[in-house]
């Protein structure tokens, strides 16, 4: 797993743990009037950066090798 992988791994978790907290947190108070706005911008905020965490962790390896396919150019 590469150091992008294992970053975008780690960002999905903390969004996911975030939500999951505030919303345990909400559930046991009744502060709904002012919960309810701050919970759906936490949503979206939460939701984005696991959307991120997600294309990090799923993008393709990269090959810092060179193939061999191109020749220097010499002059």
């Amino acid at each position: 797993m590469q150091r992008s992988q294992q970053t975008g791994l780690v960002i999905m978790i903390v969004s996911a743990f975030t939500l999951v907290v505030f919303v345990w947190a909400m559930l046991k108070r009744s502060y709904m009037a002012v919960a309810l706005p701050v919970m759906s911008a936490l949503a979206v905020v939460s939701g984005l950066a696991f959307w991120i965490g997600w294309t990090l962790y799923a993008g393709e390896e990269d090959n810092d090798e060179d193939d061999g396919e191109e020749e220097p150019i010499t002059a």
